[in-house]
C-alpha cells in the first residue's frame, strides 16, 4: 500500500527543508479544564508546535506516569470520552487547517467506539495519525491498513529493547513518523540518556524510512535540543501536563503557549 501523504509528511518535508526539528506537544484530551482544549491547541500551534498528540483518557495507561494517569482521570471524571475527543479535533480544524493532530491512546476506547467508525469519523474530524500505545505491529495490520486506505498515519512506538525483527515490523507498517520511546519505564520517569538515544537512533533508521521522534523524559529546552541532534521530532508530555494541571481555566493556553514557545527557541537556535 502507497504510503500516506498527508500534513504529517507535509510538515516534516518542510521543515527537512529548513535543516529544522519537530517539536510535538502531547496534552490529554479536556484535561486540566474540558473548555480549553482547542484554545490550548490553538496556542500550542501559534507558538511552534509542529505536530500536537492530542491523548484519549483511559482508565488503565500503562505506560503512562502518574502524571498523565492523573490528567486522564481528570478527563474520564469531567465525561471526555472519544465523542468530546473529535469534537475537540473538529474545533480545532475550523480554526487551523495546517497543524497535524494525531490520536494517542489505548486499544480500548477505539474498539468500544468500533474500528470502522473510529477510523471514519477520525478522518472527519480532520485527525492525522493514530498511536495504539497496545496495538503491536503483529496484530494490527488489518487496522494500520483501514487507517492507510483513509489517508491516516498509524503511528508505532519503539523502545530501548525492541530487536531488530520488530524494527523492520514496525518499518513496513509506520507512515508519517515512529515515537522512540526513549526509556524503560512509563512517561515521565527516569533520567534521559541523550548519548544512549543518539546510539539507537541509527540502528532503528537502518529499518525505519520516516521520521524518528524521541520523547518520555524531556523535561526542558536544554534536553530537548539535545535529543533533537540526533532526532527529527522532540516529543514532550508530562513535563506540559505537569505545568496545566495547576492552571485555572484562563491560563492554560498561555502558559501552554509560553512553555511550547521556549522550546521551540530552543530548537531553533
Amino acid at each position: 500500500m502507497s504510503p500516506v501523504t498527508g500534513r504529517i509528511a507535509a510538515t516534516f518535508a518542510a521543515l527537512k527543508a529548513e535543516n529544522r526539528k519537530a517539536l510535538i506537544p502531547f496534552v490529554t484530551a479536556g484535561d486540566p479544564h474540558p473548555q480549553a482544549t482547542v484554545e490550548l491547541m490553538l496556542a500550542m500551534a501559534a507558538a511552534g508546535a509542529d505536530v500536537i498528540e492530542l491523548g484519549v483518557p483511559f482508565s488503565d495507561p500503562m505506560a503512562d506516569g502518574p502524571v498523565i494517569q492523573r490528567a486522564g482521570e481528570r478527563a474520564l471524571k469531567a465525561g471526555i470520552g472519544m465523542p468530546q475527543v473529535l469534537a475537540y479535533v473538529a474545533e480545532f480544524r475550523r480554526h487551523d487547517e495546517r497543524t497535524p493532530v494525531v490520536l494517542m491512546g489505548y486499544a480500548n476506547p477505539v474498539e468500544r467506539y468500533g474500528i470502522e467508525r473510529f477510523v471514519a469519523d477520525a478522518k472527519a474530524a480532520g485527525v492525522d495519525g493514530v498511536l495504539i500505545v497496545d496495538y503491536p505491529p503483529e496484530e494490527c495490520e488489518a487496522f494500520a491498513a483501514a487507517l492507510k486506505a483513509q489517508q491516516l498515519d498509524p503511528i508505532f512506538l519503539l523502545a530501548p529493547t525492541s530487536t531488530e525483527d520488530r524494527m523492520a515490523r514496525i518499518g513496513a507498517l509506520a507512515s508519517g513518523y515512529v515515537y522512540y520511546v526513549s526509556l524503560k519505564g512509563v512517561t515521565g520517569a527516569g533520567h534521559l540518556n541523550t548519548a544512549a538515544v543518539g546510539e539507537a537512533i541509527p540502528r532503528i533508521r537502518r529499518h525505519v524510512t520516516v521520521p524518528v521522534g524521541v520523547g518520555f523524559g524531556i523535561r526542558d529546552a536544554a534536553t530537548a535540543r539535545a535529543v533533537a541532534e540526533h532526532a527529527d521530532a522532540v516529543v514532550i508530555g508530562s513535563r506540559l501536563v505537569e505545568l496545566l494541571e495547576v492552571q485555572s481555566r484562563d491560563n492554560v493556553a498561555l502558559t501552554g503557549g509560553q512553555f511550547i514557545r521556549e522550546i521551540r527557541a530552543a530548537l531553533d537556535a
